[in-house]
């Protein structure tokens, strides 16, 4: 039987972002994409993003994140799970060991640490670190030297539906298309065509952005491996800085999402991107050992 039977997990969402957490701690057992698509496919422990806590690897690190997406495919960063993430951790003394100091947690995954601050009981500022631009780190396809504006269109040549975003990595990629109203674009018929483009080779989250003011940003999101989504908060994150290089807005903004508001500060000082917003649990349940027992 598998190790994830039985097993307790917090069903959360950060902005309607879908999340579960699982800790996996002191069990050794990585999940495997098909074991998330399992959990991903009842309606109790459905996510957009499933957030696995593992021992942490160096001292003073409360945890290792692996991030899945409802495909099954891993993901480098999810603000709105991490977030998620601190909220079980400092709500649970089981949980909570390995280093936390006062309202303070410092995580890790793939793509590197995530310190997090507590700003109220179900709020949270987590620093996203500094975005990558250079088309290599993204990554891109094509060596784009100006990647304010890469060379990518859907629709006709001559009137093309969308063109020209930005390329960004805030530890996964993401192509951010800036336009005039939100309204009349269909992501769930467009997000995967561009998401799988060829310019992507590790895939890419797309959004559409609208610049409301010089400090808000409305924002839609197709998120890599999951789909339409309610709030992406590394999506927030590229928005703003995608915005900010275009001198469209300053280096803080209110990014608006389907779910709600988040707040993101890219920092002048060393570059890193910080987003705030809130955090909910819905309920917690136990992974049923029949979810699992097609998934190999």
């Amino acid at each position: 039987m598998t190790p994830l039977a039985n097993r307790r997990y917090l069903k959360m969402n950060g902005l309607g972002n879908e999340i579960t957490v699982l800790d996996l701690r002191g069990s050794g057992h990585i999940v495997q994409a098909a074991e998330a698509r399992a959990i991903a496919s009842d309606p109790r422990s459905r996510f957009d993003q499933l957030m696995v806590l593992h021992e942490p690897r160096s001292p003073g690190i409360n945890a290792f994140m692996r991030i899945y997406n409802t495909d099954g495919s891993e993901s480098g960063a999810c603000g709105n799970g991490t977030r998620c993430v601190a909220w079980a951790l400092f709500s649970d003394r089981d949980m909570a060991s390995g280093g936390r100091q006062g309202n303070s947690l410092l995580l890790e995954t793939a793509a590197g640490l995530l310190p997090v601050w507590r700003v109220a009981d179900e709020t949270f500022t987590v620093d996203m670190g500094a975005p990558r631009l250079a088309w290599e780190e993204i990554p891109l396809r094509d060596p784009f030297q100006d990647t304010r504006y890469i060379e990518l269109q859907i629709g006709p040549i001559d009137a093309p539906i969308l063109h020209t975003p930005a390329a960004v990595n805030m530890g996964n990629p993401h192509a951010v298309f800036f336009v005039d109203q939100l309204d009349g674009f269909d992501l769930s018929r467009i997000g995967p065509l561009l998401e799988n483009h060829p310019i992507f080779p590790e895939r890419a989250n797309i959004s559409i952005a609208r610049v409301a003011a010089p400090d808000h940003i409305e924002l839609r999101v197709w998120e890599r491996g999951a789909g339409l989504t309610r709030a992406c908060g590394s999506a927030a994150c590229a928005a703003l800085v995608a915005a900010s290089r275009r001198r469209l807005t300053g280096r803080r903004a209110t990014v608006s999402l389907p779910g709600g508001d988040l707040d993101i500060t890219w920092r002048e000082s060393d570059g890193h991107v910080l987003m705030t917003g809130p955090t909910e649990l819905e309920h917690e349940g136990v992974l049923a050992p029949a979810l699992f027992a097609g998934a190999a």
